[in-house]
């Protein structure tokens, strides 16, 4: 662990040994480290890389005070993984059926399974995802608490609605780094492991409070090094409205992995003709969220942005890129990190950057016995385009106990 310190600010404690640091990374996390409620000091995750507003692979706790820009636009994202009791040898030699099977169950990208005009969303919503939202007692239709709550939230905040219904996001798996995967573990067990978060939803609350924060700094004169950085006063109004929208589109995230979830696997079935069991190793995490915790002497909020919750147990997940291993892991509760670990590899370069360095052969080379799409569409998460997961594995050996590695032998890109 490396500590930066600078003038007029809480420490910054990186776990960066052996990895690449960006001074505007770096920057970035000096700037928050300078707002007058963060708690003790800011924590740095090995996957560490420049965000919008606060750095990607950071630990903010703050008290009486939250950030709407560093939880970011993609609430909730996060992973989840399951054991199953297959075993290598139960696999196909041609997992091609297997991806197919995977592309036609969820939603993602930009294919819309019928839909017109968006992203990877359900035009006709299936009964798992309509019973989160509504569910009929003796021929009357009611509302469950999802829908009720979101309800709630639109009718005081109509800005906030998307051009969709949320239920047609439920279970699909959206765009950029969001992945679905087939692996196997050290024991060649089969898993199977997604990523993704709030959808369409968690984006537009979001950017919706990220804008009325700057608002409130500008009502308010506050000057700020970086307006991304605009925050909302705990006892106001709007504090209590985004808390109550960003604690629904964490929830609304767990939902959308547990649905995809069990679409995979019941697509998996029927791609091979029988049924397989899902074991009790199952993991669903948050990397992008807030919790209220108590850490060195204070009950505060924590905002993890790019960052998985590490108490001692804690189980997590911890991909590498397209080409990369795995990790399931166990937390070893480190108080100085907040007891966190890192959200996968991290970038080491931006999209654009990637895309004008490699190669649709580099990206093959890259991803060889994959079973993975393999064109230009995807060479900005080409494996070379992140760190070395096992330099972040090294950096954070005292977050984290490795439990599994896994690697994958089917991706599914959004």
């Amino acid at each position: 662990m490396q500590v930066f310190t600078s003038p007029n600010a809480v420490p910054i404690k990186a776990w960066v040994d052996g990895v690449e640091l960006e001074d505007e990374a770096l920057g970035q996390a000096h700037a928050a480290a300078r707002l007058p409620f963060i708690h003790k000091h800011i924590a740095l995750m090995p996957d560490v890389h420049s965000g919008i507003g606060a750095t990607i692979g950071s630990v903010i706790p703050t008290f009486g005070a939250i950030i709407p820009a560093a939880v970011g636009v993609d609430i909730g994202c996060g992973m989840m993984a399951v054991k199953t009791s297959l075993t290598a040898s139960d696999l196909p030699d041609n997992l091609h059926g297997f991806r197919t099977a995977i592309e036609a169950a969820v939603p993602h990208g930009r294919s819309d399974n019928g839909a017109e005009n968006d992203i990877g969303a359900w035009k006709d919503v299936p009964g798992i995802a309509a019973s989160e939202f509504e569910f009929t007692v003796d021929g009357m239709t009611k509302a469950t608490r999802l829908d009720f709550d979101y309800r709630d939230i639109i009718a005081k905040h109509p800005k906030i609605k998307p051009r969709k219904h949320p239920s047609h996001h439920l279970g699909t798996l959206g765009t950029g780094n969001h992945f679905i995967e087939v692996c196997l573990d050290e024991n060649q067990n089969v898993w199977i492991m997604l990523h993704s978060g709030s959808r369409g939803i968690g984006n537009a609350i979001g950017r919706y409070f990220i804008e009325k924060a700057k608002e409130e700094m500008r009502r308010f004169f506050i000057n700020l090094p970086d307006m991304d950085l605009a925050y909302i006063p705990e006892g106001s109004e709007l504090f209590d409205d985004y808390m109550k929208a960003l604690y629904w589109a964490q929830k609304f995230a767990r939902i959308n992995r547990q649905i995809m979830m069990s679409n995979v696997t019941e697509a998996l079935q029927k791609e091979m003709g029988r049924n397989f069991d899902v074991t009790d190793m199952a993991v669903n995490c948050h990397h992008n969220y807030v919790e209220r915790e108590h850490h060195f002497g204070k009950n505060v909020m924590v905002t993890r942005k790019g960052a998985v919750r590490a108490r001692e147990g804690d189980l997590g997940i911890i991909p590498g890129s397209m080409g990369a291993k795995s990790f399931i892991v166990r937390g070893k509760g480190n108080p100085d990190s907040f007891c966190s670990c890192s959200h996968g590899a991290g970038r080491r370069m931006g999209r654009k950057e990637a895309e004008r360095r490699f190669t649709c052969e580099d990206h093959i080379k890259a991803t060889e016995g994959i079973e993975c799409r393999k064109d230009a569409g995807v060479i900005d998460e080409t494996p070379m385009a992140y760190k070395s997961i096992d330099a972040v594995m090294a950096a954070q050996a005292d977050l984290v106990d490795i439990v599994h590695t896994l690697r994958q032998v089917v991706c599914v890109k959004g």
